[in-house]
């Protein structure tokens, strides 16, 4: 180390120095590395007193020590490395599908949002902001916590090369995320909808989807070397990937790639199921074996009749020329079809959750339902609890053996159960339960469940509301949410205030008979019907012919669901006339 600009003697290779420069001030430097180069990584710090300078190189010094000193290089910012990380280093290394989604959170959520902050400047807070505006602004938490998870990844890699000392979005608050729980269908509703499919081209499609719950990938993707009609087997290989196209024409067309009369797929068809697990063998029952050899022949008919315009692909479901089927031409035959059926409206993927009820209810062990539908073996849990949903009949024989313990009698046998296993809880303890319409809400108090039936009843006078009285027992095991539910409080009261409009394909507003805008009373046990926030918007392409644009807007504050409704208008005008951009099309 020198002093005052005389050297006391040759400092060791790499050790830090601290002197006083020509220009007054106090400078020191550290070794912290090495070079892409080779050279030593040597950093210079400057300061007006020697103190000031002797304590910065020492806090380099620990940095240097724990591995937490900044590579150097180029200064990234949010925006630069995101970029370079999705494109350089995530896109050969991820499916497509999945850098599909990468850039979407990129390119349209955090560069817009966050893209001028430095790389080694951002903090969680800034993270937190940034997903609170998103769904201010009508992002769906689901959008905002994918994007929370393609950030945290990215800045990982930020990290590991060096480039970044912590990645704030591992500390952040992701956004809540609540899994929508999905009814499935029932026994009568398949009934229609297979009856329904029968009518149409490719019937068997909706039938695997049914009874089997494959994805909708995995179905488009199965070729007919995967059918195997002597053991009755199907085995899941391959998913189909969603085209992605460019022009054929060299641009000349002045359309989007999409409509290009020359268009030319730029993305492999299908690619290998993600897991082991994916890649499975599935049992068909004789009644779908037939089906599919029926729709083999008719295959066999269209080939014919399309001659040399056939593609050979050998795809069990194609479209009438051989090509495979759209996926997103697959998701409006399936709205189609719950539509002819006359069956409530739903996702495609909600058929998955009727197949899987089906081997609940069947008593199927959890080993083969893990093999049918394609999870990890020993760590599905998760995925049976969300797929497997306890239907009316699961509930019935369930309520029959309980009700034998608890009152007295098996509704199975008929048979008395001793007095021991009957009900121990003392009558006297009460919930007065204020039945709103169809919902029932729990007070400890009766006053509490009275002043919301008689407000309810001025608000709602066409609906039921009246208190009724449970004993603690039965409301903890039989009543919807159990003893969590139960409140001990006045529930506050609140106005929700809505807006609404819809615009046709080219930006013009359609006249409806529903008002623009509009006002309801809501309660706070009512947050999955309302939103508690002072104003939240989004828009949305309705399905069918019209494809109309819808904007909503609903909040608390009046003034703020006036102007939120002035920027949903201006993006449902937009998306009105480029569905493209909004991904209501295949094609931008």
């Amino acid at each position: 180390m020198t002093r005052g600009g005389t050297a006391k003697g040759r400092q060791p290779n790499g050790a830090s120095s601290i002197y006083l420069g020509k220009d007054g001030r106090w400078h020191g430097r550290v070794t912290v590395g090495v070079k892409d180069d080779g050279t030593p990584d040597r950093r210079h710090v400057s300061r007006k007193t020697r103190a000031e300078v002797t304590k910065t190189v020492r806090e380099l010094e620990r940095q240097r020590d724990k591995g937490a000193v900044r590579k150097a290089g180029q200064s990234w910012t949010i925006e630069t490395w995101l970029i370079h990380w999705v494109e350089n280093i995530a896109a050969p290394n991820v499916s497509e599908n999945t850098i599909d989604g990468y850039r979407v959170a990129v390119n349209h959520h955090l560069v817009p949002g966050l893209g001028a902050h430095r790389l080694e400047k951002l903090e969680p807070e800034h993270l937190e902001r940034f997903y609170k505006k998103m769904q201010e602004t009508g992002s769906a938490a689901g959008t905002a916590h994918q994007v929370h998870r393609t950030l945290r990844a990215a800045l990982n890699e930020a990290v590991r090369r060096g480039h970044a000392i912590r990645n704030p979005a591992t500390i952040a608050k992701a956004p809540r995320l609540e899994e929508d729980e999905v009814e499935p269908y029932s026994v009568e509703e398949v009934q229609r909808l297979l009856a329904e499919a029968g009518k149409h081209r490719n019937a068997a499609r909706w039938v695997i989807a049914l009874a089997l719950g494959l994805r909708q990938g995995e179905v488009l993707g199965m070729q007919w070397t995967d059918v195997d009609f002597e053991l009755g087997v199907i085995r899941v290989r391959r998913g189909r990937l969603r085209p992605r196209y460019e022009h054929g024409c060299g641009n000349r067309c002045g359309r989007k790639p999409g409509f290009c009369p020359q268009k030319i797929n730029v993305r492999r068809e299908t690619k290998s199921v993600k897991s082991r697990a994916g890649q499975r063998p599935i049992g068909v029952p004789d009644e779908l074996m037939a089906l599919l050899r029926r729709h083999k022949e008719e295959q066999g008919r269209e080939r014919a009749l399309a001659r040399d315009l056939w593609a050979e692909k050998s795809y069990v479901f194609t479209s009438p020329v051989g090509e495979p089927l759209n996926p997103n031409t697959d998701f409006h035959r399936w709205k189609d079809l719950l539509k002819a059926a006359g069956v409530r409206d739903g996702r495609l993927h909600d058929a998955r959750h009727t197949a899987a009820t089906v081997l609940l209810i069947l008593g199927i062990s959890d080993a083969v339902v893990d093999s049918i539908m394609g999870w990890e073996p020993g760590k599905s849990a998760r995925m049976r609890r969300r797929y497997q949903h306890m239907t009316s009949r699961v509930l019935k024989d369930t309520a029959a053996k309980v009700g034998g313990l608890l009152w007295g009698v098996d509704q199975m046998t008929g048979r008395a159960v001793p007095e021991a296993a009957q009900s121990p809880v003392p009558a006297e303890l009460v919930v007065h339960v204020a039945r709103l319409g169809e919902r029932r809400i729990p007070f400890l108090h009766r006053e509490h469940a009275d002043e919301v039936v008689a407000q309810w009843s001025e608000d709602w006078p066409d609906h039921t509301a009246e208190v009724e009285e449970w004993d603690r027992w039965r409301w903890e095991h039989q009543g919807p949410g159990g003893a969590s539910a139960i409140r001990d409080r006045m529930p506050e009261r609140a106005v929700v205030f809505h807006a609404r409009a819809l615009f046709l394909v080219g930006g013009e507003r359609a006249a409806t008979v529903v008002p623009e805008q509009w006002s309801v009373p809501a309660w706070d046990f009512e947050t999955d019907r309302y939103t508690d926030c002072a104003s939240a918007w989004r828009t949305a392409r309705r399905s069918g012919a019209g494809q109309e644009v819808e904007a909503q807007v609903r909040g608390t504050a009046r003034t703020a669901v006036e102007a939120a409704f002035t920027e949903a208008c201006a993006q449902a005008v937009d998306r009105a006339q480029n569905p493209g951009k909004y991904g209501d099309s295949d094609e931008w």
